[in-house]
């Protein structure tokens, strides 16, 4: 039997709850819900990357990247992805920051993906993305 291991990148804070940033058993890893908050300071609270969802995104993209990385996986092991939004007029912009944040990712397919408009993120906070991967 496989062990489940819980991932924390070094870039990441300590999770509020009881959850890990990712978990990986076997060859599968799922990254828990990620939002656009900087790399951790020890000693402060989390701080977004920014007001915009463009900062939001490429932050949120970089933090599942982190946990993918941590899991020994990388874009290419990923299966899904799902984006949660705060407003729906954040579509077309979002969109177009995932689609020219993937294409720089030389991939050899793009991830099966799904977006959803969610109101329950914490004040300031535009954008979280979850994916699942499957290594080797």
């Amino acid at each position: 039997m496989t062990d489940k291991i819980a991932l924390t990148p070094k870039t990441h804070t300590t999770p509020p709850a009881k959850f890990s940033h990712g978990v990986k058993k076997g060859n599968i890893l799922q990254v828990a819900g990620q939002v656009g908050f900087l790399p951790a300071v020890e000693g402060q609270p989390p701080t977004p990357a920014g007001p915009t969802l463009r900062e939001q995104t490429l932050q949120t993209l970089a933090n599942v990247k982190s946990v993918l990385e941590e899991g020994g996986a990388g874009w290419d092991d990923v299966m899904m992805v799902r984006v949660y939004l705060t407003d729906v007029d954040h579509f077309a912009e979002m969109n177009g920051i995932y689609n020219q944040y993937f294409e720089e990712q030389n991939l050899t397919a793009p991830p099966a993906a799904r977006t959803t408009v969610y109101v329950g993120l914490p004040a300031g906070l535009l954008i979280e993305i979850d994916a699942l991967a499957v290594l080797g």
